[in-house]
């Protein structure tokens, strides 16, 4: 059996224990399941076990491995998210009519990372639908966040992050529309990277009994989950290549190499809170934090900048164009519904919560205006990333919340004693979304209440190198993931 330690060692690490003969594909794949077997009935991360495959995977690797291949993920143990399609287990978006539903194919990225000699162990847990900032529901129940089971570990790929953190492999496959990535690297202290918009092909990603093909989903992304930024950067370099089935796929450009090899040559704009939701005092207590030691290292860190697009009036086009692509998959019923409730709106109600009633029935003419807004707003991006490399922002309001059941219609967010519409708080992913861009979370710090609290740093289009690479020398400097008290 591998030692203990070996549990929260990077994939890179264990690449490299597996080379130097120290330990074995098998043995790192029994360490896993173990640990999922013991800690799992707790977080409850890994809703689908496929142990016996992934055994079989990992004798396969240490064969492959002793033949003389060189693969880079040969034999490491990962996870993937449920919504990812897998031959021959479920894939159920916790929906419960689907509960019964087997994909016979494997999403384009499990292909990949199984091509480059990972062990699938299993696919953790979402939330019905892939609808919310926690992971649960009524096939699979609630995971729990390996920090302190009371709190969530965020969501849409919340079992993907507990898993990370709970020590369930090394790697772990996710997607994000409003931060579903992100919000779970926050919540547990682990690395996760949203791709610049087209970036990472998707086909396989899809709901249950949609068929895997090409195609281009408006806002969403799927992309890679770790506990180092280097992990990061090797699965984004698995993922990143064109769709072959895809239209245009010969024509993607290479990714451009990281701006700056060093973190005293970043040029980084901080903003620790938002005009339409605050930040609680923990959080932007870690950013300043953060911020005093890059310049406390030589980054040149700036406060404010009149470079920074109007973050009201894009978290209105967010919450508008992101409803939009939420709304296409509503039921009929509940598309009516959801007219009749935007006619009524005053047409002078700007609100965040009006702008996504109108955005759930937006028509093809308006969506065309907001994307031609859209547009605009990524030119903004690009001027502002002329002067700096990276941005600096919360991924949510608060760290990890306590588990709430409560209907999603009126479920509230509590920011140090007062209470906000809980979806207010997908702005802070929507910074990033709406224009496509790359963004990495990074943990800073905890809280008072020894919960984990991350830090989005993003990039300009297509700069995926440059923010990953800024998380990988934070890392080096000031330390990166810490394990939970699980033990």
């Amino acid at each position: 059996m591998a030692d203990v330690g070996l549990d929260y060692r990077s994939a890179m690490e264990l690449v490299d224990a597996m080379a130097a003969g120290q330990v074995s594909a098998v043995e790192l794949t029994e360490a896993a399941i173990a640990r999922i077997e013991r800690h799992d009935a707790t977080v409850n991360a890994v809703c689908v076990r496929d142990f016996d495959r992934a055994l079989a995977a990992a004798r396969d690797a240490d064969s492959a491995r002793a033949r003389g291949e060189v693969r880079p993920l040969l034999g490491v143990p990962m996870t993937v998210k449920e919504s990812f399609h897998i031959a021959g287990l479920p894939t159920t978006w916790g929906i419960p009519a689907f509960k019964d539903f087997v994909s016979d194919t494997d999403a384009l990225a499990v292909a990949r990372v199984k091509a480059a000699g990972a062990v699938v162990l299993g696919k953790t847990n979402v939330p019905l639908g892939l609808g919310d900032v926690q992971s649960y529901n009524d096939i699979y129940g609630t995971t729990r966040n390996p920090w302190n089971p009371e709190r969530t570990p965020g969501g849409s790929s919340g079992g993907s992050a507990a898993a990370l953190a709970a020590g369930y492999g090394a790697l772990s496959l996710g997607s994000d529309i409003g931060g579903s990535l992100r919000n779970p690297a926050h919540f547990c202290g682990i690395y996760a990277h949203k791709p610049t918009i087209g970036l990472v092909p998707a086909r396989g990603h899809a709901p249950p009994a949609v068929p895997a093909l090409p195609s281009e989903s408006d806002l969403a992304v799927i992309g890679p989950m770790a506990r180092t930024a280097t992990d990061l950067s090797v699965m984004l370099d698995i993922l990143a290549e064109p769709d072959e089935l895809a239209l245009g796929a010969a024509y993607r450009l290479a990714l451009p190499a990281p701006r700056h090899a060093d973190l005293a040559d970043y040029r980084v704009l901080v903003f620790d809170t938002h005009p339409l939701i605050p930040t609680s005092a923990s959080v932007r207590a870690a950013i300043d934090r953060f911020a005093d030691k890059l310049a406390g290292a030589g980054t040149k860190v700036t406060r404010e900048s009149p470079l920074l697009p109007d973050q009201t009036q894009a978290a209105r086009l967010y919450m508008r164009m992101l409803l939009s692509v939420l709304g296409a998959s509503f039921p009929a019923e509940s598309y009516e519904h959801a007219r009749v409730a935007a006619a009524r709106l005053d047409v002078d109600d700007r609100s965040l919560g009006a702008e996504r009633r109108r955005g759930a029935v937006l028509s093809h003419r308006d969506w065309i205006l907001a994307d031609t807004q859209r547009a605009v707003l990524r030119q903004r991006w690009r001027e502002l990333f002329a002067q700096f490399d990276v941005v600096l922002c919360p991924v949510m309001p608060t760290p990890a919340f306590p588990h709430d059941y409560s209907d999603q219609a009126g479920r509230r967010i509590n920011i140090d004693g007062t209470d906000y519409d809980s979806w207010d708080q997908l702005v802070l992913a929507g910074v990033a979304t709406l224009p496509g861009l790359p963004a990495t979370v990074l943990p800073i710090g905890t809280s008072e209440e020894g919960l984990p609290i991350g830090v989005q740093a993003i990039g300009p289009m297509f700069g995926d190198r440059t923010t990953i690479r800024f998380a990988e020398l934070a890392e080096r400097d000031f330390g990166g993931f810490t394990a939970p008290p699980l033990e």
